[in-house]
């Protein structure tokens, strides 16, 4: 039997990069996926290639920066699938670097409403579904950076920062209660956030030069992480923040 036959699984940010792939990965192992993104033509898309590998997908237009968009996201795939056993909180924004000297309120506004908050308010609505299906598990992205200083990204290192310590609280509270909170921090891996700096020589050569494997990650390897934290085999494990990044944070 497939790991994850009958259960249903929510991915925010799931229409494009790790989001997407993991939906893949999720739907392979017998999964009903729930996509949620902004970008319905995608959304539509991810889908299709969920149900071309023979799994049930439904996408909900859903910015995750709007709570009532959120509960309507868990309440909406209870009705469709009958419960909620795992969500993936994947969406997220990265804005250009630069010194905190330099960033507008604005911005600061903008990265901590959807990397922070949105994550906050995914778990308020997604933990009492999951419980009430007889327990499951989150996955939320946070980043090497949540982990280690890079200049001109200190309100990315903020925002990622402030995931990790949300998933760890959430995951106390909860742990006896059948919902394991854990984190996924990627090192640099190869979606379209960083697709343009890819494209150039010097760019690729720099990214790969982050990492003590000299490379970057593909959207593959973080799937299989989140994959193995909501599997049996991590049933153990919460709280943990599992880094997926070529040894750049060692």
């Amino acid at each position: 039997m497939k790991t994850f036959a009958d259960k249903v699984v929510l991915i925010t940010g799931g229409t494009s990069g790790i989001g997407q792939v993991t939906a893949l990965a999720f739907a392979r192992e017998g999964a009903n996926v729930v996509v949620l993104g902004r970008r319905e033509v995608e959304g539509k898309e991810t889908v299709a290639l969920i149900e071309k590998v023979g799994g049930k997908g439904l996408f909900i237009q859903t910015d995750i920066s709007d709570e009532e968009a959120i509960a309507f996201s868990v309440t909406r795939t209870i009705e469709v699938f009958g419960a909620l056993h795992f969500a993936f909180n994947n969406a997220g924004i990265f804005l250009t670097p630069a010194p905190i000297t330099e960033t507008s309120a604005d911005a600061i506004d903008r990265i901590l409403t959807v990397n922070v908050r949105g994550t906050a308010l995914c778990m308020k609505y997604q933990i009492p579904a999951i419980m009430t299906s007889g327990g499951g598990g989150i996955v939320n992205t946070a980043s090497f950076l949540g982990l280690r200083a890079f200049p001109g990204s200190a309100i990315y290192n903020a925002s990622k920062s402030a995931v990790i310590g949300l998933t760890k609280s959430a995951a106390v509270e909860f742990a006896s209660q059948g919902v394991r909170i854990n984190a996924v921090c990627p090192g640099v891996i190869d979606t379209p956030m960083n697709e343009e700096m890819r494209a150039e020589e010097s760019g690729r050569d720099f990214l790969n030069n982050l990492q003590p494997m000299k490379r970057t990650g593909n959207p593959e390897e973080i799937a299989g992480a989140v994959i193995y934290l909501c599997s049996p085999g991590a049933g153990f494990i919460t709280g943990t923040t599992l880094s997926v990044d070529g040894g750049i944070t060692i």
